[in-house]
């Protein structure tokens, strides 16, 4: 087991009647992250002349015990604090923010082109699913942005409905017959009736500012907003119900963007561009398991002005296969995802 020893200076506020000084937190040695397997040690700095007691440390509010090994926490920025009485008063710290990183990097994945499939160059695509043989697909971009059945053969949608010129699509999914359709920056997500494609109604976010990525577990949704955080939803409500952050061994991912649900794992779009990029996350604690370098799908359609960024990750169920494009891409590539060779 590594141990990693964390000095925290936690200065406790002054007691009642003393406030001409602001509480400090300081780390000792300059580092503040960890891994699975390593202790988390704090010593309290407090005034001298007061006496301290019944001190008590927390982790995201929840009370710990010292020293603490971190286990199976989420991965990402957790929030340390204390409380303790001192001179016979309660105090509290500040909060400090410690970091729990993955303790080894992802696998690096490729792709093999099995198939390459007409795709509608003028559709900004934001969200992509399959429901049996249909593909239902959200595009963006306001005055254009659309819910779609498409026939994946011929790239032509058997059914496009158009969003409201107010509104810029994002992520969709499929769930107990509905389609879930994310907005960007407009704080509303709608909800369809799957079979005749009517608006149902509607819901807010939350602490979430804006709509990125949707999928589903076949009982939550899953929701990115373009930050590191993937929301955990109740798909009857809509309601943030808790989020991981997307990790590596080295650092927090932002810009987590199309969503897919495979076998237990979330596959995710990266917003970069320059980088055709795919993620696998462990929905459970955040842990990036894989890279995807989709590199040289894009150089394979037409090079219009308009060309965009990959986004757009669907998987085959029966074929057992990914179909992926990005924002006014010609083609839709049907791939198999292996390791890449060493």
């Amino acid at each position: 087991m590594k141990w990693m020893s964390l000095l925290l200076s936690l200065v406790f506020l002054k007691a009642c009647g003393e406030s001409d000084a602001s509480p400090k937190i300081t780390l000792k040695p300059n580092a503040n992250t960890y891994v699975a397997g390593d202790t988390l040690k704090v010593q309290l700095k407090h005034k001298k002349s007061l006496a301290l007691a019944q001190v008590q440390y927390f982790l995201d509010d929840t009370p710990i015990t010292l020293p603490y090994v971190f286990t199976a926490e989420k991965l990402g920025d957790h929030q340390l604090s204390a409380t303790a009485l001192m001179g016979g008063n309660e105090v509290k710290t500040k909060e400090l923010s410690v970091r729990l990183l993955k303790s080894s990097p992802p696998e690096l994945w490729t792709y093999t082109i099995v198939n390459e499939f007409p795709h509608d160059a003028e559709a900004y695509t934001q969200g992509l699913e399959f429901d049996g043989e249909d593909l239902y697909e959200s595009t963006g971009l306001k005055g254009k942005s659309s819910l779609r059945k498409v026939d994946y053969k011929s790239g032509e949608p058997t059914v496009n409905k158009p969003l409201d010129k107010s509104y810029f699509g994002e992520g969709l999914t499929l769930l107990n017959d509905k389609i879930y359709q994310l907005t960007w920056q407009e704080n509303t997500a709608f909800v369809y009736d799957k079979n005749s494609m009517k608006l149902e109604t509607s819901f807010s976010y939350d602490q979430s500012k804006e709509g990125w990525g949707l999928c589903n577990d076949g009982e939550y949704l899953y929701k990115s907003d373009g930050s590191a955080k993937i929301w955990r939803l109740d798909p009857a409500t809509g309601k943030e119900l808790d989020y991981i952050e997307a990790t590596t061994h080295k650092t927090i991912l932002t810009k987590i963007n199309e969503l897919e649900w495979v076998d237990g794992k979330i596959y995710a779009n990266t917003y970069q561009f320059q980088k055709e990029v795919g993620v696998v996350i462990d929905p459970e604690t955040g842990a990036i398991e894989r890279v995807i370098d989709f590199s040289g799908l894009k150089e394979k359609v037409d090079q219009i002005p308009s060309l965009n960024v990959l986004n757009g990750i669907a998987y085959h169920p029966q074929r057992k296969t990914f179909f992926v494009t990005g924002k006014n891409w010609s083609k839709i590539f049907e791939v198999t995802l292996h390791p890449r060779k060493k």
